[in-house]
């Protein structure tokens, strides 16, 4: 393959394309808008060989889709509505917390005797049965609802395409019940709905993909591994912590027997005694203290640190396996 720039297509505006953003610059990556915040196309700075596309979630999906992109952040619902075979097409290397929303069924209030997918299916089947016609459901989310609904048996219903407020429909008399995305419920609650016992769809959120069907150059290939090795030694940085200890005298197999059930790894050891220097998780930090402090540790620290490279990681592993 001719060697072409890496396509990483990100969020163009609002929250998600600051999010974004923030996401890549947490690891040393910086969006660059050469011509200003209209410029829909840009760079990594410090990284050549990556072209950034700002567009709308939805159309990141489409360029990632159509392999028009390497790359690309956006939203889990998107890709399972508008892509049927995601699994062949994309793969999700990671979630990157934040656009977090559930896709959902919600009826309304008045409903008190509708609240799972069983009830909602025996009123279904008594509306045709008793009026001649299919309960509407509203939505955008068409093709998630169909597949959710077919996993419950339920086919007496028509849907009716929102391009609007969709939480506004049953009131308007547009349809009967709706499945959209929510993220406090305040909004459904606003407009007397709820959502049902197990009418959860989707919990979605914002997610680093990969497009399988892309052109991958070898230049394509070393520039994501650039990318997402930086991406991947800033999350395990940001979810451990580094311990350093100092000990007059430490057998190192009985420091690992008693830290290693605690998810620390021993990183250094000086040998019989001096300083050692550990990694764990953030949520067991204060465990492994009270471990080494057992086995007489002083003067122990534990400190954050900016990055955390290691000989490999789950992200670029993840990509290259699929790639092969």
């Amino acid at each position: 393959m001719v060697d072409e720039p890496l396509i990483l297509a990100v969020p163009s505006k609002g929250r998600l394309q600051e999010n974004a953003a923030a996401f890549f610059a947490r690891a040393g990556l910086v969006f660059s808008q050469t011509r200003g915040a209209r410029d829909y196309r840009g760079t990594l700075a410090g990284v050549p060989g990556v072209e950034v596309l700002f567009l709308s979630a939805s159309e990141i999906v489409n360029q990632l889709a159509a392999g028009a992109a390497h790359l690309g952040i956006t939203g889990e619902d998107l890709i399972r509505e508008q892509v049927a075979d995601v699994t062949g097409a994309f793969e999700l290397l990671t979630p990157l917390g934040f656009g977090q929303a559930n896709v959902v069924v919600a009826v309304p209030q008045a409903w008190i005797d509708v609240r799972t997918m069983a009830d909602l299916e025996e009123v279904a089947t008594d509306m045709r049965v008793r009026h001649g016609r299919k309960i509407r459901v509203a939505t955008k989310y068409v093709n998630l609802t169909r597949r959710f609904f077919a996993d419950y048996g339920i086919s007496d219903y028509r849907i009716v395409e929102s391009l609007g407020a969709t939480e506004g429909a049953p009131g308007s008399g547009a349809a009967e019940l709706i499945v959209d995305i929510t993220t406090t419920g305040a909004t459904l609650a606003a407009n007397a709905l709820r959502v049902l016992d197990d009418g959860v769809i989707l919990r979605s959120e914002a997610n680093l993909v990969a497009a399988l069907r892309a052109p991958w150059s070898d230049s394509a290939r070393r520039t994501a591994q650039t990318v997402l090795t930086r991406i991947a030694a800033e999350e395990l940085a940001r979810t451990t912590r580094e311990v350093r200890a100092g000990f007059e005298q430490i057998d190192q197999e009985e420091l690992e027997r008693v830290v290693g059930p605690l998810g620390a790894s021993l990183r250094y050891a000086a040998e019989p005694g001096g300083e050692v220097v550990l990694q764990c998780p953030v949520s067991r930090r204060f465990d492994v203290v009270h471990a080494l402090q057992g086995l007489g540790a002083h003067n122990v620290t534990v400190r954050k640190v900016e990055y955390v490279f290691e000989p490999s990681n789950a992200l670029t592993d993840r990509l290259l396996q699929r790639l092969s």
